[in-house]
């Protein structure tokens, strides 16, 4: 519900999105051009009154021309644009220099939820009446209901044919803040929000509801529980002004420089990252973001085994954005800037404060010797140090319960860092039981963990999955791995155990999947062939680890798996393919797992002298606790990227004091 009154008080300030047309030509789209598209549908009789647009995104041009751009130059602008249609969804191409539209097809999949399809689902599951007799067994009228439409995934049964599907559980209105404390466990609807029906009311029987309703406000928490003492505050400040500059989509600090944009799907996207190396500017990545997130819950119950969202794919990393605070989500002294994205009507929606940038020492040495040696009584020297800095430019995007940060994190020795910090709130089901001493404890507790009275959180995984396009000095890459491995050793050897670098180069696309552990350490390396780096390398970067998980799934037979199957393997390589932008698929909307990085790999291209995407997922396991609730520290997870070889020494060295 809050969620709702947010987007379309959002589209209220449609006057904000105005501005200056796009500089780069991966450039987001702006609000003029927005309106242009939608002037260009209408004029060519593609579009009308009545339609609706679940996604508008820019098409980009042909990187090569990309590439080959210089500020002055023109490329044509396009836009991808799906839309609704007499024959279902659509997808159209549009020149929006030209004003022309050069494509118009109808979809092989379905795009992702429309904002006007929520309501309908919402509003179509209260209204029915077996939805109705269901609170009213639990003693509840529908104004103290408010039900939450979800992505019922695909299990493949004749029901997902010819349908677009949301299961719609309900909770409590709340009396505070919390909108998930009370679920009105045991009943849902399903909902095809293609045909704007409800299909069935299932209702497993009635289980008694929480009473408690877990409010996490100051206020609520102070009524709950004593506050900590008031502590002096300790607070991130810049005097005199950042030292980056913002020009448009343009960022340069320190050693770095990007454009960056929010598409509606995957939220922040990141271009052209360079790195100043002793006064020559040099590519690192092409493009970056988040590719798809996957979230599958582990409990087979009737209301809770359809649980298995692709929030990126189904509902959009974009349109959920939520505005930032200043001194909680960044510094007070951070820059902060609004993300235009479409509405379903396809006219611009500025959502404020969507992306916020900003420098901060983050308290850590970036590098630091003590030399004992050159210590004596009368003069006793120093470390000798530099402290550490870093740009961080971040967006939360909040899919239901959960709210998810992402960051780039630029580093003064070239590193880069991808950040996702999951926060929020436990999604859990209403249970029986008060404590673990009731007799069905046990069986309440089956799937999930009671992290409250007569509330369980299900167990349930977290995956993300980054596109991330390197072009290490130009496009065409080799991908190795580093691989750690017992060295061969002479038999006279005092030492009989030791480990050596082992160096492999995969040959195909099939041949570059890979799981990492701990107890086979491997670095995964992207270098230039084509030039001879400082003292005879071949400079590159390398993913140096991350955050995975791996579970026991059947990508075979497992419906939300086989869609989902690029979780099988952490680190996987492409032929660059501009139409391969989500691991998830083109749709991922009741998708049947046919149109995934899975199974773009089975082709097995050669990788030898191409331009090669790198796919990178991070994740976690998520077995719930009390101290979740009733909302969540925030937990995070990285992708760690690092020069090897490229610089001629530390770039961190000319770090001022």
């Amino acid at each position: 519900m809050r969620l709702f009154k947010h987007l379309a008080s959002t589209a209220l300030a449609l006057g904000l999105a105005a501005g200056a047309a796009a500089a780069h030509p991966l450039d987001g789209l702006t609000a003029e051009e927005y309106q242009k598209i939608n002037q260009i549908l209408r004029g060519e009789k593609v579009a009308d009154d009545n339609t609706l647009y679940p996604l508008i995104e820019l098409k980009e041009p042909a990187k090569a021309d990309v590439l080959a751009w210089k500020e002055g130059d023109s490329l044509d602008r396009k836009a991808t644009v799906y839309f609704t249609s007499a024959e279902g969804f659509s997808e159209a191409v549009v020149n929006i220099t030209k004003g022309t539209v050069e494509s118009n097809a109808k979809t092989a999949g379905q795009p992702m939820v429309l904002f006007t399809e929520f309501m309908n689902a919402l509003e179509g599951a209260l209204g029915h009446p077996d939805m109705v007799a269901g609170l009213a067994k639990r003693g509840l009228k529908p104004e103290q209901a408010f039900c939450l439409p979800l992505t019922g995934g695909n299990f493949f049964t004749e029901e997902y044919q010819n349908s677009r599907l949301m299961k719609v559980p309900c909770y409590q209105v709340p009396e505070g803040s919390n909108f998930y404390a009370k679920p009105v466990e045991g009943l849902f609807a399903v909902y095809d929000i293609g045909k704007k029906e409800v299909l069935r009311v299932i209702d497993t029987g009635v289980v008694e509801g929480p009473k408690d309703g877990w409010g996490y406000t100051e206020e609520e928490v102070a009524k709950r529980l004593p506050l900590r003492p008031e502590t002096k505050p300790v607070k991130l400040v810049q005097e005199g002004g950042p030292n980056y500059k913002i020009d448009g989509s343009h960022i340069e600090w320190d050693m770095w420089r990007f454009n960056f944009r929010v598409d509606k799907r995957p939220g922040l996207v990141v271009s052209n990252l360079d790195v100043n190396d002793a006064g020559t500017w040099r590519s690192v990545i092409y493009q970056a973001h988040l590719s798809e997130v996957f979230v599958p819950y582990m409990d087979p119950t009737e209301g809770w085994y359809w649980r298995t969202y692709m929030d990126s794919g189904e509902y959009g990393f974009g349109l959920f954005l939520s505005p930032l605070r200043a001194g909680i989500d960044c510094p007070s002294h951070a820059t902060f800037l609004p993300a235009t994205i479409a509405d379903d009507k396809g006219a611009p929606l500025v959502i404020p404060d969507a992306i916020c940038v900003f420098e901060r020492n983050i308290g850590d040495p970036a590098w630091r010797h003590f030399e004992v040696f050159a210590q004596t009584p009368e003069n006793p020297v120093p470390a000798e140090g530099r402290p550490a800095t870093e740009l961080v430019v971040r967006t939360a995007s909040e899919v239901g319960n959960y709210d998810y940060l992402i960051d780039y994190r630029l580093q003064q020795n070239g590193q880069v860092n991808i950040y996702v910090g999951a926060t929020g709130l436990d999604a859990v089901k209403g249970v029986a039981s008060t404590s673990m001493k009731d007799a069905t404890a046990k069986a309440d507790t089956a799937y999930g963990t009671l992290i409250a009275p007569n509330l369980v959180a299900a167990n349930h995984d977290h995956y993300f999955n980054f596109r991330i396009d390197f072009d290490v000095d130009q496009p065409i890459n080799h991908f190795s791995t580093m691989d750690i491995v017992p060295a061969k050793l002479d038999a006279s050897s005092p030492r009989k155990s030791m480990w050596t670098v082992e160096h492999k180069m995969p040959m195909t696309e099939m041949e570059a999947r890979y799981k990492l552990s701990s107890s086979q350490p491997r670095y995964f390396h992207i270098s230039d062939p084509s030039r001879e780096g400082y003292l005879g390398h071949e400079p590159g970067y390398m993913i140096h680890h991350g955050d995975v998980s791996y579970g026991p799934f059947d990508f075979e037979n497992d419906p939300p798996m086989k869609r989902n199957a690029y979780i099988e393997y952490s680190v996987w390589n492409t032929v660059y393919d501009p139409e391969q932008r989500y691991a998830g698929g083109k749709f991922a909307m009741q998708s049947d797992g046919s149109d995934t990085l899975a199974e773009w790999v089975k082709k097995d291209q050669s990788l030898m002298g191409k331009d090669i995407v790198t796919w990178f997922s991070a994740g976690f396991h998520h077995i719930p606790r009390m101290e979740d609730w009733p909302v969540m520290s925030t937990e995070w997870k990285t992708v760690h990227i690092m020069p090897h070889n490229f610089f001629a020494h530390n770039p961190a060295l000319t770090i001022r004091k």
